[in-house]
């Protein structure tokens, strides 16, 4: 049996409380008093992830260095709310400069972000709104009104320094905000937490203001009553268990009862802060067949568990009595029909590790068509990514069928399923070409990685082709929290979507795909709140996507590059697109088939006419059509001199043709061929 699984409850309490989960012990329920008392505001603040109304994400811990953090309760739509928004904007612009961090919180779940936009709109505020949809964060809070303040207290554990009203002009319905305020709790809360002195109003009541509803924590007594057995089980065993079993890639095997309450804190942490399940896709927008995510149901019935005291409940236990180890390969494909290992190689303790290409013979002689692949990496804390690419026989005639992609891997990869009806084309002969990218881990390793291949028995009628949208001049300024990168193909013909890939490294911080159609309609079609590198998945459609000739494809990317993130390399850097992790990517591969192709209607022509739209597409950041001279940034400013005469028709931008009269094209494409296809 792993060792992990023999921890005690006491060691995974305390690597619980480690990771940040404040104030609950094992079997202690989180601060939620009954209906029938007054709701208790907790000395800290639990660590939480919520999404705003942009859809971009926000962690509390994540900003610990922050000297203070400011959340205040809304109802979207209500005066008082809106009011109590301008003024706490004066607060945030007074306090910019000091790094003070503001937020609103909207727990209604029945309000939409659409709808907080339009009202953010109106108001003409900046503070992000943190939507708090399942409740969990505000009821933990001990929210009862609108325009509740609480100042958090990062450098203290994420203490609430003050909580109260924003200045005694809101202790009355009607506040009369013509005058100003004569006691202004909130400012002197943050004035105190910055100076490190303790806040001389700390507590006071909210008595005006819209009531929120939290029914959930009206119910808080009846938490106990959530099982193991009966509730809890069935969830892990249909979401964690695949990761959290012997050998698996969790960290844990869930197979009893004993292992899941002793890690119960830490379940509850990872859930409120999106880090499990390791799906990051926004639930909002699109429905994908790997799917890992809990629901809104699932994920309220296993933090009530652990806030209700983790109870075992009557009956058998069910991870234990299914208890399985991992198999070798996926579960849902088997054995595959061909395993090529790939060259071994040792990785030293330190140092830098150019890309290695590493070539073996192709195992297929004759015309292949693939079902799926799945890579078994060797050793996971080196590897950073594999990719692959067919290599054809110059002293061959040229294959019949296209070559391309054999297969990927990176950090939380699963293994690729070619969509019903489709192939992936490995011609004859030639070889096999695997770009292994290592990282230096302090020790010494061996990779020893294998890639297994499911092939179909018949020829398949479509042909599964792959492009990359990026941004080889990307620039991320030093120190810079958010900022963002935009690239976008345009598709000369209908194609049909089958697989969605982000890829960045250590500074990617939130990613989106969408779609803008030739009559200018946008659709979002992936959305990552919050990116995660070392959890990388393709994303498949339920329902291939049908785009039409003329349309663009455009990924957004925003980076942090700020202190703030702890997995940055270097903060002080100007950083721009490299192959190893401190530098950085922008990244999309998207999988997909053309409309008017099949196995026997190749259009090589398509493809072709695809790629030459990337170059536009990397440096033109408006999506207008051409390249204005401010676009062009990082290694593409060059062009800044000789801009004039590379813009013939003098309109002040610079067209596809115009970039391909300056060889830019040719640029690029050199930049590209160090990178191929993940």
């Amino acid at each position: 049996m792993r060792k992990s699984v023999l921890m005690t409850t006491a060691v995974a309490a305390a690597l619980a409380a480690a990771v940040g989960v404040a104030g609950l012990q094992i079997g202690a329920a989180a601060p939620s008093p009954s209906a029938s008392g007054p709701v208790a505001i907790p000395s800290k603040v639990d660590d939480f992830q919520l999404t705003d109304q942009t859809r971009l994400a926000h962690q509390l811990y994540y900003f610990k260095a922050a000297p203070a953090i400011v959340v205040m309760s809304q109802v979207n739509g209500s005066k008082l709310s809106a009011e109590a928004a301008a003024e706490l904007q004066k607060l945030a612009d007074t306090y910019k400069s000091k790094g003070v961090l503001f937020y609103r919180m909207d727990s209604n779940p029945a309000v939409t972000r659409a709808d907080v936009r339009a009202e953010v709109a109106k108001e003409k505020t900046t503070i992000p709104v943190l939507m708090d949809e399942k409740q969990l964060v505000g009821e933990n809070m001990g929210v009862t009104r609108e325009a509740e303040v609480f100042v958090i207290d990062p450098k203290n554990g994420f203490r609430v320094a003050y909580h109260g009203p924003l200045d005694n002009r809101f202790t009355k319905a009607s506040p009369n905000l013509k005058s100003a305020a004569k006691e202004a709790y909130t400012a002197n809360a943050i004035d105190a937490v910055l100076a490190g002195q303790p806040v001389q109003k700390a507590r006071l009541d909210v008595t005006v203001g819209k009531t929120i509803a939290f029914p959930q924590r009206d119910r808080s007594a009846d938490f106990k009553n959530i099982t193991y057995t009966h509730d809890v089980a069935p969830i892990l065993k249909e979401k964690c268990v695949t990761c959290h079993q012997k050998g698996g890639i969790g960290p844990f095997s869930m197979d009893s009862y004993e292992v899941v309450k002793g890690f119960s804190p830490m379940i509850r942490e990872t859930i409120r802060t999106g880090r499990m399940p390791p799906f990051f896709a926004d639930p909002h927008i699109g429905h994908f067949k790997n799917d890992q995510g809990l629901t809104a149901q699932q994920t309220e019935t296993l933090v009530h568990w652990v806030e209700g005291g983790a109870t075992r409940g009557e009956g058998p236990d069910l991870l234990k009595e299914t208890a399985t180890e991992a198999p070798e390969w996926p579960a849902e494909l088997g054995k595959p029909d061909v395993i090529v290992q790939l060259p071994e190689f040792d990785v030293p303790a330190t140092g830098i590790i150019e890309y290695q290409n590493r070539r073996v013979a192709n195992p297929f002689t004759k015309d292949t068509w693939l079902r799926a692949i799945a890579i078994k990496p060797g050793d996971r804390t080196v590897l950073h990514h594999i990719v692959s690419n067919h290599m054809a026989d110059p002293k061959l005639p040229r294959p019949d069928i296209p070559g391309g992609s054999v297969g990927s891997y990176t950090p939380g990869a699963q293994p690729q399923v070619i969509a019903d009806g489709a192939g992936a084309p490995v011609p004859a002969g030639g070889y096999l070409n695997f770009q292994m990218h290592y990282t230096t881990t302090g020790k010494p390793a061996v990779d020893k990685s294998e890639v297994g291949f499911y092939v179909l028995d018949h020829t398949p009628k479509y042909i599964k082709r792959s492009t990359v949208i990026g941004d080889f001049a990307m620039m991320i300024p030093a120190g810079d929290a958010r900022h963002t990168e935009v690239a976008y193909q345009t598709f000369p013909a209908d194609a049909i979507l089958y697989t969605l890939y982000p890829h960045a490294h250590y500074r990617g911080y939130h990613v989106e795909l969408k779609e803008i159609d030739p009559d200018g309609k946008q659709t979002i079609l992936l959305s990552l709140p919050r990116y995660d590198f070392n959890w990388q998945r393709d994303y498949d459609p339920v329902e291939p996507i049908h785009i039409k000739a003329g349309t663009k494809l455009v990924a957004t990317w925003v980076y942090d590059n700020s202190a703030a993130n702890k997995a940055n390399p270097d903060p002080t850097r100007n950083v721009t697109w490299g192959e190893q992790t401190w530098d950085e990517m922008m990244y999309f591969r998207v999988n997909y088939r053309w409309v008017d192709e099949t196995t026997t209607h190749i259009r090589n022509d398509l493809q072709q006419a695809l790629m030459k739209s990337s170059v536009i597409g990397a440096l033109d950041d408006n999506v207008d059509g051409k390249v204005e001279k401010d676009e062009l940034r990082g290694p593409m400013a060059r062009l800044k001199d000789h801009f004039d005469e590379l813009d013939l028709n003098h309109d002040g931008g610079l067209d596809e043709q115009e970039l391909a009269n300056g060889n830019v094209s040719r640029a690029t494409a050199r930049q590209r061929q160090e990178t191929p296809d993940l």
